[in-house]
């Protein structure tokens, strides 16, 4: 789902230059309010740690975001410093580096807690989080309001996890009765979870509240509004020696601007929905593919690509809503992600004309394809891994080739193979595994795309 600039995977590493900051006192995520000014200056490059997740920084369609992620690099831009960022593979790993002075600052949310007194300084955009009940918010049906009310409930959540040991506690807190059910975390995970609550397979879980957030973005249907936990504060965080640099990091935050581009990135992040862009509903009459059948017909000729597969990514991707534009940037009929224009000698305006995008995503897919030949040889088939590739960007796509040669599927197979293995990529088990390089990726989305692009396309070879 939107176009994915592929000439920039080499440029994709897991070290970067870009820009850092850092602030305390925020409740829950929230922009603080007063406006005080940098006791220090900041260094000319800030070195930064953070990790892979879905919130502090990821790869997406090749390019790279991350609540995180953004406001470090809106720090960096604004003040003119260069940001070397390292990806640590774990918390611990990360709290090592800036003990032993590799990074100064840890971009990322760090549990405020006893463990970590005397060895953080917490600063930044502080987290609040909970655990809630994520249950669903269908028709007039009463939500729960009330841990009592969860007596002789179903409740789903990863064995061996703090959210099993949570609702054992808070069932011996109510006297017992709720019905706790444990699923394997190998195999089926939080963001799994909500998903199936919200399409009636469980019906309640338990996860953090940022988390729940994020996934209600994918799933408004969803109430997530009863905490089950005291609240856990979290921030960046720097070492005892540096606390100047948390004071800093603090008063930059602190003044207007930055304190609008959180808000900015609060709402991106954790509010606005993350579904379809299109607004407009198609239905396939008559014999029209799309109301675009010529420039499609036109277009995928000089390309060597089926017209109406094409037509069938530009329904899952706008809804042929031409004027689409996605909470993380993708833009017109085919949904190309700015960066994606720009590596196409486009530009995010000039895509909303939909015979450039139309052309752009075609000069697109020809570069997936030649970069996934060697490693899928039938070409019927390599066309699955493409249009997942400009979904999730190549670089998943690889990665989850290479989980499911080391898991025993077939990596030139996409049904019941690397789509499998596609899904894992938000399973930390696997995409901290070795054998990844790109860290974690929503897998739901891209293996649902492939799905309900071919649904599309079997319809559409229907007509004339």
């Amino acid at each position: 789902m939107k176009g994915t600039y592929p000439l920039s995977l080499t440029a994709i590493a897991l070290s970067v230059l870009i820009v850092v900051s850092c602030s305390g006192n925020h409740s829950a995520r929230q922009p603080q309010t007063d406006g005080s000014s940098d006791p220090h200056h900041f260094p000319d490059t800030l070195k930064v740690a953070t990790l892979y997740s879905p919130d502090a920084y990821f790869i997406y369609r090749g390019q790279e975001m991350g609540y995180d992620y953004e406001l470090v690099t809106a720090l960096a831009i604004d003040k003119d410093i260069a940001l070397k960022m390292e990806i640590a593979p774990s918390l611990s790993r990360a709290i090592e580096m800036l003990d032993s002075g590799i990074v100064d600052l840890i971009a990322y949310e760090v549990p405020v807690i006893a463990e970590y007194k005397g060895r953080l300084i917490s600063c930044g955009p502080e987290t609040v989080t909970t655990q809630v009940l994520v249950q669903p918010k269908k028709g007039d049906k009463e939500v729960i309001t009330d841990v009592t009310e969860l007596v002789g409930k179903d409740i789903y959540v990863e064995a061996d996890s703090k959210y099993e040991a949570r609702i054992r506690n808070l069932n011996q807190e109510v006297g017992g009765g709720i019905n706790i059910h444990t699923v394997d975390r190998d195999t089926m995970i939080t963001e799994d979870l909500i998903a199936m609550v919200s399409e009636g397979k469980i019906p309640l879980t338990v996860v953090d509240s940022d988390i729940a957030r994020i996934n209600k973005t994918y799933y408004n249907d969803l109430d997530i509004t009863l905490p089950l936990s005291f609240e856990q504060k979290a921030g960046w965080a720097v070492a005892p020696d540096k606390a100047w640099l948390g004071d800093s990091i603090n008063a930059w935050l602190n003044s207007d601007n930055p304190r609008h581009e959180q808000a900015i990135l609060l709402k991106r992040y954790f509010e606005m929905s993350k579904n379809d862009p299109g607004a407009r509903k198609f239905n396939l009459n008559g014999n029209a593919v799309t109301p675009f059948d010529h420039l499609f017909k036109q277009y995928s000729e000089n390309y060597g690509w089926d017209w109406k597969l094409l037509a069938s990514q530009a329904y899952v991707e706008s809804k042929f809503d031409s004027t689409a534009v996605s909470w993380a940037g993708a833009r017109g009929l085919m949904q190309i992600m700015p960066k994606t224009a720009k590596g196409y000698g486009q530009t995010a305006k000039s895509v909303m004309k939909n015979d450039v995008a139309i052309e752009t995503a075609l000069k697109l897919l020809r570069d997936l394809d030649k970069q996934l030949a060697s490693k899928v040889p039938d070409e019927k088939e390599r066309k699955k891994f493409v249009i997942a590739a400009y979904n999730s960007g190549i670089a998943h796509v690889y990665d989850a080739i290479n989980l499911a040669k080391k898991y025993g599927l077939d990596p030139k197979r996409w049904d019941n193979n690397v789509a499998k293995a596609i899904l894992w990529k938000s399973n930390p088990r696997y995409y901290k595994d070795p054998v990844v390089k790109y860290g974690y990726s929503r897998g739901r989305e891209t293996y649902d795309y492939v799905n309900r692009v071919y649904a599309f396309y079997s319809k559409a070879r229907t007509k004339a």
